[in-house]
């Protein structure tokens, strides 16, 4: 199954409360933009960002939300 995931996904890796931090961040945007679970597409591309971000040293979830959320309607 994990072929089926982005490669930036599944190449990440983070520490334990990284981990934490980008899930608690991708979980609450996905709920503020009301996406459902069968949106996988959007999802997925909101999941790379999160990571990219991550990965630039961002790993505070509400930083991560907010920059987030706010490419996500700038882009609507």
């Amino acid at each position: 199954m994990a072929s089926a995931l982005h490669p930036r996904i599944r190449d990440a890796v983070f520490e334990p409360d990284a981990t934490h931090a980008i899930a608690t961040a991708f979980d609450e945007i996905c709920k503020d933009l009301n996406l459902p679970e069968t949106a996988t597409h959007e999802r997925e591309v909101l999941a790379v960002r999160v990571l990219d971000l991550a990965r630039e040293g961002i790993l505070d979830p509400q930083l991560l939300r907010t920059r987030v959320r706010h490419e996500a309607r700038a882009a609507l």
